[in-house]
């Protein structure tokens, strides 16, 4: 068990009007964790201080050779007042799983689900309790040694920081566009596109801007090597219901895997809907879509929850979902998992972990 010594702030910030829309990632709460770790000594110091920039070398590793990682999760708090993190465990062998991949020492899964928990139980008056709204919750490793060489850092910082966060698309749970990428790549197997780093989100940025541009919300990758197999969303795992079966990439080394799809996999499982986890081409899903038979498309992920597709757009095909609305299946999936995360509906997966 952690020992986190705390520093409350003297200048707390003024909380977000409760009315007041809150964009994704914008505001940040009073508080920060950091956690430092030294070759030889390990990690140590943990501490919780008031929010605040962080002092680096301009010659930190971090800076020159991109050796970080992220994760995302988040906390709700219910109407009896409670504070429920959703899969957290998850999170904690995810980062596990990355800093093998990226050479950065791994931190136990007690510690990283405890340093969450405490920071949120200080900055507890942050949990937004409006419809779609959560505390979003950003742990993450950087690289500190200050030195130019190609090798792994010897000193590290784990820090988490706290965002009261609305819909991480400006839809909502309103279907939206994806295009399809087909002249880009993101990863491929054996490289670190299963990691949660953010050498892969900036290899998203061309083509987000080029999708935006044409009034797409995200794109969706097509594998690295045949260009033809569906990968994931930039920011979600990706689904599709075609003749009443539910098809998902499989986790191949270049996709994340998110927390939010193992659990749409499980409740669809515990649902008796038919799930494949397989190689799906673009041709596939087009010929389904021509047949009448593309059903439902919807993304998955801790930001959005569950993304209905509307529209998708591949080469010069534009592909209509349906009538272009949210599918019985992506509403049931998006209000199950939205009811256990807020302690509506019960938990009988066992997936929420109270922050007392």
């Amino acid at each position: 068990m952690l020992d986190i010594k705390t520093t409350k702030t003297t200048t707390p910030k003024e909380l977000p009007d409760k009315d007041d829309p809150l964009k994704f990632g914008t505001i940040f709460t009073d508080h920060m964790f950091i956690m430092d770790y030294e070759e030889g000594k390990g990690w140590h110091d943990a501490r919780i201080i008031p929010y605040q920039p962080i002092s680096l070398e301009p010659s930190a590793m971090v800076f020159h050779y991109g050796q970080e990682m992220f994760e995302g999760l988040k906390a709700y708090k219910t109407e009896d007042g409670r504070i429920l993190l959703f899969r957290p465990h998850m999170n904690a062998k995810r980062t596990n799983n990355t800093c093998r991949r990226l050479c950065i020492p791994e931190i136990p899964e007690e510690d990283f689900v405890q340093a969450i928990k405490e920071l949120v139980k200080i900055d507890k008056a942050w949990i937004p309790t409006k419809e779609g709204t959560s505390l979003y919750i950003r742990p993450f490793i950087i690289a500190t040694d200050p030195f130019l060489g190609v090798r792994p850092s010897h000193t590290y910082k784990f820090m988490i920081i706290l965002s009261p966060v609305g819909p991480y698309y400006p839809e909502g749970l309103n279907p939206v566009k994806i295009w399809i990428e087909d002249e880009y790549v993101r990863a491929v197997k054996g490289g670190i596109g299963e990691a949660k780093a953010g050498g892969n989100y900036v290899a998203s940025l061309k083509a987000q801007i080029k999708a935006y541009e044409e009034g797409y919300s995200q794109v969706l990758w097509l594998d690295g090597v045949h260009r033809k197999y569906i990968e994931e969303v930039g920011a979600m795992n990706i689904f599709f219901k075609i003749n009443n079966v539910v098809v998902t990439p499989k986790l191949n080394g270049s996709i994340l895997p998110g927390v939010t799809r193992d659990s749409v996999i499980k409740m669809c499982n515990h649902w008796g809907i038919k799930v494949e986890e397989r190689l799906i081409s673009i041709d596939e899903v087009y010929n389904a879509h021509k047949d009448g038979l593309l059903e439902e498309v919807f993304g998955t992920g801790t930001a959005a929850v569950i993304s209905p597709v509307g529209h998708l757009r591949w080469e010069n095909h534009i592909m209509q979902v349906e009538d272009g609305g949210i599918g019985p299946l992506s509403q049931k999936l998006y209000n199950t998992l939205t009811g256990i995360q807020l302690g509506k509906i019960e938990d009988v997966y066992n997936w929420t972990v109270e922050v007392e």
